[in-house]
């Protein structure tokens, strides 16, 4: 949504009130979480840069506004449930307590192992299941092989939709080392599990009696004895057991993945890309933006996190740092006829008094206004410091963002003000919900 332009002329003209949205799109929040059409939210982005959070306040946020939503987490830090005011957060939604409005709250955590196990129990006999469940590969497998959480996301994500108890999902995608994973994973264990050594593994299990095992015999003895000496015989056991359990279920796994694939490009489906005001942040995030569009993904828009503010915003860094000079050196310039006796005078400017008995001597007058006035002067060059210190800050910030606009001009930014703690409860989420809603960064 393009920014009113009577709201542009009134940001140009009040700097100090911090908004700096201007010259980009806006994004407008609560139209998308009131759309019914709406059904699907996924924040993502790097890892640390408030992903949890963000999909947290959007679920309460459109909670109480009426409908019924949950939210789907894959932070292992707990912190969603914490400030959920919920004990633990498991494979199963739990309704939220003290939400506003007619709408529910639920919230989960994704439990990798147990979707990997629900997996298989749905689309396997129960004998062949138990086989699968307590066979070592599987397990490692199911607890730990790259990729097997972004799927198992993926997976989760699915189950929620289909069973459509929910008007809208809210989607914290996994803490992976890139945002890209999401995105790859499902792809990347369907290609493993319908890979070229997965099919010759299953061929003798395919083949059947005497003519598998006479390709046993002939056409794998050389490849199971060069497989058993770099994977060690009791694991190349193991995985041939695994294959031959999980024979049924293989192009399952491909077909899900496929489906969860083409929910997300759907138009039910909102991409919220979730960034810091930082270089490598704001880099992750465009790559992020180019796959989605390549991939004819909804993107919505770009959650800044953590932006600072400053509400004496015409009083630059240089200028700040010139006033604190002139504090801490009062002799560069005169300080006025007030100061000029006592810092000034050519008595003590270069005679035989020397700067330490001047300073003893002021000391010794214990609460003496020229010692309150350099006790008063240290602490505001101190101030003037800081906000020198902000000032360029918000000037980097300001940098980083206007390249990702310059950019990606297309994409719709939302600005969230850093924050003096962690959100810890359900105000918290709902002032941060708000403050999405509203696109307006606090000016302190």
């Amino acid at each position: 949504m393009s920014p009113d332009p009577a709201e542009a002329s009134e940001t140009a003209e009040e700097p100090e009130k911090g908004r700096r949205l201007s010259p980009a799109r806006v994004l407008d929040v609560d139209p998308l979480l009131d759309d019914p059409k709406t059904r699907i939210v996924v924040c993502c982005g790097a890892g640390g840069v408030g992903k949890t959070t963000t999909a947290a306040a959007l679920g309460l946020r459109a909670a109480e506004r009426g409908r019924k939503v949950v939210v789907l987490t894959i932070d292992p830090a707990k912190r969603l449930a914490q400030s959920m005011g919920i004990d633990s957060l498991d494979n199963v939604p739990r309704r939220v307590k003290g939400t506003e409005g007619d709408g529910e709250l639920h919230a989960m955590m994704l439990d990798m192992k147990r979707t990997f196990d629900e997996v298989v129990e749905a689309h396997a006999d129960p004998e062949r299941a138990a086989a699968i469940l307590a066979n070592p590969f599987y397990q490692s497998l199911s607890a730990g092989f790259a990729g097997t959480q972004e799927y198992m996301a993926m997976e989760k994500l699915g189950q929620l939709r289909a069973r459509d108890e929910w008007d809208l999902i809210v989607v914290d995608t996994p803490p992976s080392r890139s945002a890209l994973d999401f995105l790859d994973a499902p792809k990347r264990l369907g290609s493993f599990l319908d890979g070229r050594l997965i099919r010759l593994l299953t061929a003798p299990a395919k083949l059947g009696g005497r003519a598998g095992m006479a390709f046993l015999n002939v056409g794998m003895s050389m490849m199971t004895g060069t497989l058993g000496k770099l994977l060690g015989g009791q694991l190349l056991k193991d995985v041939q057991t695994f294959v031959a359990a999980m024979d049924t279920t293989f192009g399952g796994f491909r077909t899900r993945a496929d489906a969860t694939y083409k929910l997300l490009q759907a138009p039910g489906t909102a991409f919220l890309v979730v960034a810091a005001p930082e270089r490598d942040a704001l880099r992750e995030a465009a790559y992020f933006v180019e796959r989605l569009a390549a991939e004819d993904m909804p993107l919505m828009g770009l959650v800044l996190n953590r932006v600072h503010g400053s509400g004496a915003g015409r009083l630059s860094a240089e200028r700040a740092l010139a006033a604190a000079e002139n504090l801490e050196e009062p002799r560069i310039v005169d300080q006025g006829n007030g100061k000029a006796g006592l810092r000034n005078s050519p008595d003590t400017y270069g005679s035989s008094q020397s700067p330490a008995s001047e300073t003893a001597a002021i000391a010794s007058e214990e609460g003496s206004p020229a010692d309150t006035e350099r006790s008063v002067d240290r602490l505001t060059a101190g101030l003037l410091r800081l906000h020198a210190d902000r000032m360029q800050l918000l000037s980097r910030e300001q940098r980083t963002r206007d390249r990702f606009t310059a950019r990606h001009p297309e994409v719709a930014v939302v600005e969230v003000p850093a924050l003096p703690g962690d959100v810890h409860d359900l105000a918290g989420l709902r002032d941060i919900g708000e403050r999405l809603a509203t696109g307006r960064p606090d000016p302190t």
